[in-house]
């Protein structure tokens, strides 16, 4: 056999890249050139005017579903998922405390169309709400009587919640006593001489 035919040649990959300054300063032009056009084409249009911040007309609703079970399942449509859910932005958040942030935060009302800041108020506008509170509180629509009332029916409301408070307490405190004595079978109780183990105090 030929010594020379088992000898494989091998591929000199030891070699390392070498450093071309042209290339690289010319990959710098461009790159500094595309960053330059990214930013003219931001600026180029003019600044997006959003109305000023308004009062909501709605009530928010966060107790409708409160206290109901829901069956939640991964491939349910977003809005029928577990927590509230923001049509505008199209996500849905865990809480009511997370939900209302939400809704009056920067994000929904940039997509409602609207800036954080409120709209300044004139003299004329001020004076006008005033006049208008002035007309709707009427001072002859309330009398003594009617505070009498009220305190009345208020205290009446929260002796009746007491009392419902304290009938739970007795009927837990009546449960754990049944819950501890021991079943004892009336026949051998009175073999025995006893009625039961019940005292007679309360």
């Amino acid at each position: 056999m030929d010594q020379s035919s088992n000898h494989v040649v091998g591929v000199d990959n030891t070699s390392r890249k070498k450093f071309d300054r042209e290339e690289i300063l010319q990959r710098a032009r461009e790159r500094d050139e595309q960053e330059a056009d990214g930013r003219k084409s931001k600026s180029k249009g003019p600044p997006v005017q959003r109305k000023p911040l308004k009062p909501r007309d709605y009530q928010v609703d966060l107790e409708s579903r409160l206290g109901k079970t829901q069956v939640v399942t991964p491939i349910a449509p977003l809005s029928q998922q577990a927590g509230y859910y923001c049509p505008v932005c199209e996500c849905v958040v865990k809480d009511s405390a997370n939900y209302l942030d939400h809704i009056n935060g920067k994000k929904h009302q940039r997509a409602l169309g609207m800036s954080m800041r409120v709209e300044r108020s004139s003299l004329e506008q001020v004076q006008q709400r005033f006049e208008s509170l002035k007309k709707r509180k009427d001072p002859g629509s309330f009398t003594v009587q009617d505070f009498d009332e009220r305190m009345l029916k208020q205290q009446q409301e929260e002796e009746e919640r007491k009392r419902l408070r304290r009938e739970k307490k007795k009927e837990k405190k009546k449960e754990k006593v049944s819950e501890e004595e021991p079943e004892i079978d009336p026949d051998v109780a009175a073999l025995m001489g006893f009625g039961g183990f019940k005292t007679s105090k309360k």
